[in-house]
């Protein structure tokens, strides 16, 4: 217990800049010494399988972990392992074929606290009681794995359930994978892990935090390399006590299950979806299979700001709810990419099946997109904008806005945007959702394909984006630079796919794009196009609009969109989900009610049949805040 304490006391003078994270290891060198605990990469089950009877010896104890680099900073954490082996994190992988039996033994090797495991029971199962391990104790567990899936295990040894745990026993979790009987099943398994401690209050008490895929934070994740068109599917845990909108760049994934843990749903082909960003909430589990069919180096990340950009490496000292990098605390990348945390990197080698847009005989379509700074002034706050430039007369910069500019392109109209940098330090622009060579994906030292890399655009220097876009639908493009106060101060704007033939009328056509007024704490505002106290969004009655809703905030993972007349939501016609139109079965009328993450874009179809007064509202949640609109049909 004394080395807990001691270490803990590194984490903190560490955290709070007092000492290097590097330097942690050396404060330690003359403490006992306790077990290295390895990165999991759920390759290899646990257990001996034997006759359709799985046998399996866990143990919890303490370990040193070294979430980054292997040489990097290291902390004291609680994890799973097979008795007479290492640590790991997560904890050893329990893969069997539906219809096993498993005998198991848990034993709890810590000094002093009592530990609480949930999930190792049968699927399905009516008794969900966790197994109770006093320190030193031993605990024998007999149950059926019936239902085939993607589950999890995992303890608490701080009394605290999956939605609070984020300290020692933060990393006490293990993926449970059962298998259709006789069906070798070529898939990844990935656990996502994160410990934080929020530090104190005071001027050098900052916070730290560890957010990773099977054990390791970019960029020291896995590396995965595919060819193109090959079939691939990820199964994914969250175990952290943070829902995570995960997102892939440069192609969707298609969902085909989904769960909490306890239960698995495998979802009919009908029902199955397309995403490019997808919500996990804490303890979910997700089965999904990337399209990759463009060659390039892509990312799937999770679209919140804290878990993706290295300088939230280190915290403020703020309450739940809000997320702010430490001020003051040199926030220095591991990486030129400047990202950090639930990062994989995926490289995807061309084959016969790569997919390349058809030629088109038209020339490209030029646009110039300024990236600038706006000083503030009695009618605006500082801001960074966009603002697109006609001929030669640089706009004035009073006239830029936030959101940026829509840009309103054509499905098969091949582009080129000439991305001006203005400001004094670099950027990258991504152009969520589209489906595109990696080299103009906007990541730098990263996009690309084979020695082809995408530069980074430096002040005062250009970048020009070329892609055709291969559907019609609700994209956005925003700032893929690792300073948060790009994005949060309006780095971002709608794009808009029509169909050839199409023309976007903004009478029927409605973009609300939300954001955050200002860096992510309790005292932001949520902005509707860029307003606390937006206009009126003004509807005709009879007429079918085209609702397209955007969450392009930092941190804001569960917004609540609802259009009410009074305090009772309308109907709506759900018709697309991240540019990806419905199929039937999906395209369903539905109260207009909608949990809307970070990264993601739903289109909704309403027709309004009476004159009135409707409202539109978007509530946060953890912070019972809210923006609201009125609207006016007329």
């Amino acid at each position: 217990m004394n080395r807990l304490i001691a270490i803990a006391v590194a984490v903190l003078l560490a955290s709070s800049g007092c000492v290097h994270p590097q330097d942690m290891t050396a404060s330690k060198a003359s403490l006992p010494t306790l077990p290295r605990i390895e990165a999991n990469p759920n390759l290899s089950p646990a257990g001996d399988l034997r006759g359709g009877t799985l046998t399996l010896h866990l143990d919890i104890r303490e370990g040193d972990w070294y979430p980054e680099a292997d040489t990097g900073p290291s902390l004291v954490v609680q994890a799973f392992a097979e008795e007479g082996r290492a640590p790991q994190i997560p904890g050893p992988l329990i893969r069997v074929p539906a219809g096993t039996e498993v005998r198991a033994t848990v034993r709890n090797m810590l000094d002093k606290a009592a530990a609480r495991v949930y999930g190792l029971h049968g699927r399905p199962s009516e008794t969900r009681n966790p197994i109770e391990i006093p320190a030193g104790a031993v605990r024998e567990v007999h149950f059926k794995l019936t239902t085939p899936g993607t589950y999890h295990y995992w303890a608490t040894t701080t009394d605290r359930l999956l939605t609070l745990r984020s300290g020692v026993d933060s990393q006490l979790s293990g993926a449970l994978i059962v298998d259709p009987p006789g069906v070798t099943v070529a898939d990844r398994v990935f656990v996502m892990g994160l410990w934080r401690d929020r530090g104190t209050s005071g001027p050098s008490q900052v916070g730290r935090q560890f957010a990773v895929i099977n054990g390791k934070a970019w960029p020291y994740t896995e590396r995965l390399t595919y060819d193109v068109g090959q079939p691939v599917r990820w199964r994914w845990i969250n175990a952290t006590f943070f829902p995570h909108p995960m997102h892939l760049h440069g192609a969707y994934f298609r969902v085909s299950a989904e769960g909490d843990g306890e239960v698995d749903v495998a979802l009919p082909v009908e029902k199955q979806r397309l995403a490019v960003t997808e919500r996990m909430p804490v303890g979910g589990t997700l089965s999904i299979a990337p399209l990759l069919e463009r060659e390039g180096r892509w990312l799937f990340h999770c679209h919140l700001l804290a878990h993706m950009s290295s300088e939230y490496r280190y915290l403020a000292p703020t309450p739940p709810g809000t997320d702010l990098p430490a001020e003051g605390v040199h926030h220095a990348a591991l990486d030129s990419t400047g990202l950090w945390g639930l990062v994989l990197g995926i490289t995807v080698r061309a084959g016969a099946r790569s997919v390349d847009p058809p030629p088109s005989t038209s020339p490209p379509r030029k646009l110039t997109l300024l990236v600038r700074e706006r000083p503030a002034s009695d009618r605006f706050p500082v801001a960074h904008v966009f603002q697109l430039q006609d001929g030669p007369r640089t706009p004035a910069l009073e006239a830029a806005t936030v959101p940026g500019p829509p840009l309103v392109l054509t499905q098969g109209e091949p582009v080129e945007i000439t991305i001006v940098n203005q400001m004094r330090e670099p950027t990258a622009i991504h152009w969520h959702g589209i489906e595109l060579e990696s080299y103009y994906d906007g990541v730098p030292v990263w996009g690309g394909a084979g020695e082809r890399v995408a530069p980074p655009i430096e002040p005062g220097q250009s970048f020009v984006a070329r892609f055709t876009p291969p559907r019609a639908g609700t994209f956005f493009y925003h700032t893929h630079w690792h300073n948060f106060l790009q994005l949060t101060g309006g780095l971002y704007g709608p794009l808009i796919v029509l169909r050839p033939g199409q023309t976007f009328d903004p009478e029927t056509d409605k973009t609300i794009m939300i954001g955050l007024g200002g860096v992510d704490d309790q005292k932001a505002p949520l902005l509707l196009n860029g307003s606390a106290q937006p206009e009126p969004l003004r509807l005709k009655a009879g007429a079918k609009h085209r609702l397209r809703l955007i969450n392009i905030t930092p941190n804001n993972v569960s917004l609540q969109v609802s259009l009410l007349a009074g305090s009772s939501p309308v109907r709506w016609r759900a018709v697309a989900k991240d540019g990806a139109d419905l199929p039937s079965a999906q395209a369903t009328v539905r109260d207009a009610r909608q949990i809307i993450s970070v990264g993601e874009a739903y289109d909704f179809e309403f027709e309004p049949t009476t004159k009135g007064d409707l409202r539109l509202e978007v509530l946060r949640p953890f912070t019972r805040t809210w923006v609201v609109t009125e609207v006016q049909v007329r």
